[in-house]
């Protein structure tokens, strides 16, 4: 297929939904909720609060791992976003202090490569100073390839990064390689990693995208590698994320597989859920030796619990992973919008919400052009 031809869509965008009637009552025009209004029936149609926001830094990556950013479409001349079309870290900041005080409790930092945006711990020092309704620190969380992690591990943390997430698909050097199609050594990804879990971002967890054929002679490797270290490692079903990616079924390798796989070498027992909102399932090593987690969107739907909105990294909101159209909070933010009319028109975007597309996708589901991809809006 030639280059030329393949262009990564960055779905239409709408506006905000109006709704004037939402605004509580009692507060002045442009006074934010207070902790008495914060959460009330903030929740979608089919009943699931808001309590996740993903909030995407950068387009760029220095990876070209072809379930997310093929090197086809992605190339030397592929157009990112210029600067000023990205969100300030003040306007991230103000966005995430205006879904706080509607309930959410978690941020999480993605991309593209997060590392990849200049002075990101002092975004990470800005949003660890917010506090939602009843005083608590929202949980604060990054998503990361890990290549960039080591030199700057220690300024996250410092700046109030509590966690961390890194995806790695392999440990085969060759494999690596392939996979991620750079010339990154694994060894980079492994020594961030280790920083990570030496200045005491916890827990440290390991995300491992399976691709039936490609690195599926990887897992039980992943395995023995992580197990005794404290480290999570996170087997996730390749997804039809975005429509570049080349998806089918018949390259999926099905969480019940892996785990199968798993525990002929390794007892497992079941553990329960540590939220309802969580999208791995886990296991834990009968031997104490370590936990692993499955994250099933292709076979075990999980949309029922899905308390997530994302946030793209020039301003738009998305209420699904595999939406192909987002909503503009940008023009609200950079035209002097009153809080309270944002905050109005966000509890209307969420009360809306009835996407569970993971639940409705079938063999058959046809791609869909337009779908937001991943690097675009963080997994």
């Amino acid at each position: 297929m030639r280059e030329d031809r393949i262009i990564p869509i960055r779905p239409t965008s709408a506006p905000l939904p109006t709704a004037p009637l939402l605004r509580p009552q009692g507060l002045a025009h442009g006074q934010v909720h207070s902790p008495a209004h914060a959460t009330q029936a903030l929740r979608d149609r089919l009943g699931r609060p808001l309590t996740d926001l993903r909030i995407s830094v950068t387009d760029r990556c220095n990876f070209r791992c072809g379930y997310c950013m093929p090197r086809a479409v992605y190339g030397p001349g592929h157009r990112f976003l210029p600067q000023p079309d990205l969100l300030s870290f003040e306007e991230i900041t103000r966005t995430a202090r205006l879904f706080v005080s509607l309930g959410v409790t978690k941020l999480r930092i993605t991309g593209g490569e997060p590392l990849m945006r200049r002075d990101l711990p002092e975004l990470i020092r800005q949003l660890a100073a917010l506090r939602t309704p009843d005083g608590e620190r929202p949980e604060l969380a990054m998503t990361t390839n890990g290549a960039l992690l080591a030199p700057h591990a220690q300024a996250l943390h410092d700046a109030g990064l509590q966690r961390v997430t890194v995806s790695l698909d392999a440990l085969d050097p060759a494999t690596f390689r392939a996979m991620s199609d750079s010339d990154i050594a694994v060894e980079r990804v492994l020594e961030g990693i280790a920083t990570a879990q030496a200045v005491g971002l916890a827990p440290v967890k390991v995300n491992m995208v399976v691709q039936k054929g490609l690195n599926d002679d990887q897992i039980l490797p992943m395995v023995e590698h992580f197990r005794g270290t404290g480290i999570e490692l996170r087997f996730i079903e390749f997804m039809d994320v975005g429509h570049t990616n080349g998806w089918n079924l018949d390259k999926v390798l099905p969480s019940q597989a892996v785990q199968d796989l798993i525990a002929r070498h390794h007892p497992l027992r079941e553990l329960p859920a540590e939220r309802p909102e969580d999208t791995a399932r886990r296991v834990a090593l009968s031997d104490g030796s370590g936990t692993v987690g499955f994250v099933s969107s292709v076979t075990q739907a999980f949309c029922g619990d899905c308390s997530r909105l994302r946030l793209s990294t020039d301003g738009k909101l998305y209420t699904c992973l595999f939406a192909s159209q987002g909503h503009d909070l940008r023009s609200l933010l950079r035209d002097a919008t009153p809080d309270a009319d944002i905050l109005a028109r966000l509890a209307a975007l969420w009360g809306a919400r009835s996407d569970r597309y993971s639940a409705q996708r079938h063999a058959n589901t046809p791609s869909v052009a337009s779908r937001v991809e991943m690097s675009y809006i963080g997994g």
